[in-house]
């Protein structure tokens, strides 16, 4: 007999109105099945089951399940605040009904209000607000999933709730349980990722901070440690660390002065002026350990503490980088030939566009070959034109600290004022530029002359100039005086010196979030009636507010609320450097929200382009996020949508971005192409000839830049675009972070300031901030260049330089065939036949000779040109036909066999390695020098220098995400002196030694490096200086 379906929980609901408890709890336990299928039913008797829950005089269990049954009902009422409260009344009632099959669902939301709950309450006892003590039920409860997620193994669960509910207690219990620094890894990624509050980020990272083990060579948590001392940036943790690490390298622990070293550079990749320089500076001069201590094979303390403080300088890695970059500079001068000649150098935009491009292809290679090859054109620039072409100097020569100043001696205002021949304001000003690019975030030993010709020589264009220089090179220096300077610039009320000014001072003070300094410059700013100093204050104010996250919502709100647009365009630049690389939801939210709402189309167009200064660390998010902006009908918002896309997924070929851009390459509107053509070179650096993007977007810029009727925007996008595609001779990358994850400061403002070419474009030099160079550079502890190879366990292909373009091939002059005439064609014909009858007729003896066929006297019209071969089957023999086909078929076997690439690619020192190349890189564990930094816990198949597969007997660490420069340990100490890579200016010294002690009969190893050398391998020596032929402005 079939059970009977029940139709109603009429019957049970009236027995909650007998006067007996247990059967009162009966009806509890029947309803408590009964819920989830009579919800609505029992809705209407729920002030009932309240009463019930009140009702003391019931059993506690009673008591429970009534709240239970309470808590489920208002659950399918969607009221989820009332069930958790009764959830929590129900006790052990609730405990067992997660055991239930079919309550999960109501579960895990009660369980999920409870979290949001509890971290409510946590965050408002955490800001002092808290009216009481947390109900200790809802505690139990997360005290409960606290500990089943320890049990289960769940660590990075209970890691979430733990920071969002500030529990650092948590992290603690699970580190001490787990020993692993992966857990702090992740907790330091999570509050510097994400939208935490600053105040709460410092917390956290304060607390980790002694919890991570003392440093080893090749432990995995050196870059986090690295990542944690810049973003904290306090001297105070910094220098001990330092100092325990040379301590324990003098007392025998010889690979701690590598450690110290590694932390040094990977500090000045991420850190600021004055935070390396307090640093430097507050090093000891003698090590704490006595002497009697050190082994006699140590360096002395004093050495070891000179090179820290060498690196903390940041010469040696400019100079590493800038070696690495002209020694492998592959950019191709034959795209900037075929752009001079498609471009009328008589035009200042496409002057300026082909002087953009060469500065970016050869950023940082020391190299002007393009510029000495092409004097005329350079002779051309005029004006403005002429500033931002001497600017370019200090693209190219970027990092050359050393002689970046004599290079632009003879453009630089003379101290006396004296004027050289030749000199123009708009020269000298550029090369004020130039200087301050040159020596950019590093420029504290030419501030004081940047300064000295800003406040003491006269002019508007020097000014300009001198100022941009002071805020490039004195980035984040918190230079009191050079601010003043700045300011007394700005007080002139000039609009072209004024400008710089403002960008300057926001330059110096970068980070400080001083409101006293905003407040003035924003003061300034409703005084003047110059838009362009406007401008410049309003984007320096931005520069202040760098990084200071919640500090910094007053000066948003209050200059979003401006009526100026200008101000307000300032306003979304100070909300997206204050919330830079944090992906803080509310700072995006308000984003989108002013790029629909705003009336002024340039607020418009900037709250878009900047979703890429918040994102930039998830740029999977970004075309996603922009896919509908990009088809607004505002062609300001297409443009930012644009901007959005190449800066935010740089260097990473996204093909989901590619997709979104090019519609926009069509699009009607001039500046969208433009926008447009710059993010696809931007997404597309460093990519190989595999992508299948590469080459057709290399001839779109070929065809739009040769387009006479093109618009002047875009054939202008379309030279920058070059430019980026093959930025730094092929060898950088355009990347907002640093290798160890923190945020890069000058590559986000470098950025920032290239996207103000759309009012100013000589600012588009600063784009060169955010180029990376894409190399491993190995040195040891004195800081030296060994020779060592590594592997790419990748086909060599996939990685490989783009293929140069070749040159258009020479068209042969095709000969016209001559038509014959049918008539000449008989003629001929018989005076032939009649030559070969009178030979046969005069032979004596021989009589082989068969006479001659007529020849048809219907001779077709032929042309007077090469007759197709005959082919001789009829003569040829088997045996030869055989030889020839067996020929055949080994020259393709040979041609398959070129055609197979290897698998591996075995790599030198200085060896270009792109991002996504990081990942395949191993070092083999025969070899004789290792990276101190082991990045990936993983393994990988490690291959010999050979190229021979070690799976089967070793295993090789993966170094992938650091790249950069690696300090190496010698393993084999005992195999003698190693040979060394020379820098190049000491490999041209060596190799004319070298030539003159070959010369004299005298035998001795040869200097190795990496530089292009003559035919009879002496080194070429690099071109003379000279003065380029600017001339005078009339």
């Amino acid at each position: 007999m079939a059970p009977r379906v029940q139709t109603s929980a009429a019957g049970v609901l009236a027995l909650l109105s007998d006067p007996d408890p247990q059967l009162q709890q009966y009806a509890l336990a029947q309803l408590n099945a009964l819920v989830p299928q009579f919800w609505a039913e029992i809705s209407e008797s729920v002030t009932a089951i309240e009463t019930l829950y009140e009702n003391e005089a019931l059993p506690k269990n009673a008591r429970g399940l009534a709240a239970l049954v309470a808590s489920k009902v208002y659950y399918y009422l969607a009221e989820y605040d009332e069930a958790l409260s009764f959830a929590l009344g129900a006790g052990t009632s609730f405990e067992q009904e997660r055991l239930n099959p079919g309550a999960e669902e109501y579960v895990e939301t009660v369980v999920s209000k409870a979290i949001d709950r509890y971290i409510q309450v946590r965050a408002t006892e955490e800001s002092g607000k808290s009216q009481g003590k947390i109900d200790p039920r809802l505690v139990n409860i997360i005290e409960g999933i606290f500990k089943k997620c320890l049990e289960d193994g769940e660590y990075k669960q209970a890691l979430g709730i733990a920071l969002e509910s500030a529990r650092l207690d948590i992290i603690t219990r699970i580190f001490d349980l787990t020993k692993d620094t992966e857990i702090l890894s992740y907790v330091m990624e999570a509050v510097l990722d994400t939208g935490f509050t600053l105040s709460f980020r410092n917390k956290v990272l304060h607390h980790i901070l002694p919890l991570f083990p003392p440093l080893t060579a090749r432990a995995p948590h050196i870059h986090s440690l690295t990542r944690l001392h810049v973003t904290l940036s306090l001297p105070s943790i910094t220098i001990p660390i330092l100092v325990s690490l040379v301590d324990g390298g003098l007392q025998g622990k010889r690979e701690q002065f590598a450690i110290s070293y590694q932390i040094a550079f990977d500090l000045v990749e991420g850190g600021t002026q004055d935070f390396l320089e307090a640093v430097r500076s507050g090093l000891p001069q003698h090590s704490t350990v006595e002497t009697s201590e050190v082994p006699a094979a140590n360096p002395s303390a004093s050495r070891v503490y000179d090179r820290l403080r060498s690196i903390l300088g940041g010469e040696t890695s400019i100079h590493l980088f800038s070696d690495f970059l002209e020694r492998n500079n592959h950019a191709d001068q034959l795209i900037l030939k075929d752009t001079k000649e498609a471009l009328d150098s008589r035009s200042s935009i496409f002057h300026s566009a082909l002087t953009f491009a060469n500065a970016f292809m050869h950023a940082g290679t020391n190299s002007d070959e393009f510029l000495r090859n092409n004097l005329d054109w350079l002779g051309r620039a005029s004006n403005w034109s002429k500033f931002t072409a001497t600017a370019a100097l200090g693209v190219i020569h970027k990092g050359n600290i050393r002689n970046g100043t004599a290079l632009l001696q003879p453009y630089l205002p003379q101290p006396d004022g004296a004027s050289t021949a030749g000199s123009s304001p708009y020269s000298e000003g550029g090369a004020l530029y130039a200087l301050g690019l040159i020596h950019a975030s590093r420029g504290r030993e030419v501030l004081g002359q940047l300064r000295a010709t800003l406040r003491d020589v006269p002019g508007e264009i020097v000014q300009h100039g001198a100022a941009l220089g002071v805020g490039i090179a004195g980035m984040a220096s918190q230079d009191k005086d050079a601010y003043d300077d700045l300011k007394q610039a700005l007080y002139t009320d000039s609009a072209i010196a004024g400008e710089a000014a403002g960008y300057s001072m926001g330059l110096v003070m970068l980070g400080s979030g001083s409101a006293e300094v905003i407040d003035e410059m924003l003061q300034y700013a409703h005084e003047t009636h110059h838009e362009k100093i406007i401008r410049g204050l309003a984007v320096g104010i931005a520069f202040i507010c760098y990084g200071t996250q919640e500090q910094a919502n007053a000066t948003i709100d209050r200059l979003l609320s401006e009526k100026d647009p200008i101000l307000r365009y300032g306003g979304i630049y100070t909300l997206a450097l204050a919330y830079a690389g944090t992906s803080d939801n509310a700072a995006v939210e308000k984003l989108l929200h002013i790029a629909v709402s705003d009336t002024s189309d340039d607020v418009r167009r900037a709250a878009v382009t900047s979703l890429a200064f918040l994102l930039f660390k998830n740029p999977s998010q970004v075309p996603r996020m922009v896919q509908l902006l990009s088809e607004s009908y505002n062609p300001h918002v297409r443009c930012g949508a644009t901007l959005a896309l190449g800066i935010s997924c740089a260097g990473t070929g996204s093909q989901d971005a590619i997709d979104l851009l090019e519609p926009m390459i069509k699009d009607p509107v001039d500046f969208v192409r433009q926008g447009a053509f710059i993010s696809l070179a931007m997404i597309l650096v460093q990519q190989s000839d595999v992508s299948p993007s590469l080459s057709p977007t290399r001839a779109l810029f070929a065809k739009i830049i040769a387009d006479k009727h093109e618009d002047p925007m875009a054939r202008f996008g379309a030279a920058l675009a070059q430019g980026f595609l093959d930025a730094g001779g092929r060898n950088v990358t355009i990347s907002l972070q640093s290798r160890a994850g923190s945020k890069s400061m000058s590559a986000i403002v470098g950025m920032t300031l290239f996207a103000q070419f759309w009012y100013w474009y000589p600012l588009a030099h600063c784009a060169s901030l955010a180029f990376a160079p894409t190399v491993i550079v190995g040195v040891t502890e004195e800081l030296k260049t060994p020779t060592f190879t590594f592997v790419s366990d990748a086909r060599p292909s996939l990685f490989a330089y783009p293929s140069p373009m070749k040159p258009p091939a020479e068209k042969a002059v095709e000969k016209v065939a001559t038509a014959i005439l049918s008539t000449t064609a008989k003629a001929k014909a018989r005076e032939k036949t009649k030559e070969k009858e009178k030979a046969a007729a005069e032979s004596d003896s021989m009589e082989t000779d068969k006479p001659a066929a007529r020849v048809s006297e219907d001779v077709e019209m032929k042309e007077d040109g090469p007759t197709a071969p005959t082919t001789g089957a009829e003569s040829s023999t088997e045996d030869t036909t055989v030889s020839l086909s067996m020929s055949a078929s080994a020259a393709k076997r040979e041609r398959e066999k070129k055609l197979i690439e290897p698998t591996f690619e075995i790599l030198q020192n200085f060896s270009r390695v792109t991002p996504s190349q990081l990942a395949h890189i191993a070092f083999p564990p025969e070899n004789r020098f290792q990276p101190v930094r082991a990045v990936a816990s993983h393994s990988t198949t490690a291959r010999n220098a050979s190229g021979n597969s070690r799976g089967h007997t070793k295993k090789a660490d993966r170094h992938a995400g650091g790249g950069g420069i690696l300090v190496l340990v010698d393993t084999k100490p005992e195999e003698g002196e190693p040979q060394w890579v020379l820098a190049l200016a000491d490999s041209a010294a060596a190799a004319a030694s070298a030539s003159a002690s070959t010369a004299a009969g005298l035998d001795g190893p040869a200097p190795i490096g990496a530089n292009a050398t003559a035919d009879n391998g002496i080194m070429v020596e690099p071109p003379a200086p000279f003065e380029y032929p600017f001339g005078d402005d009339v």
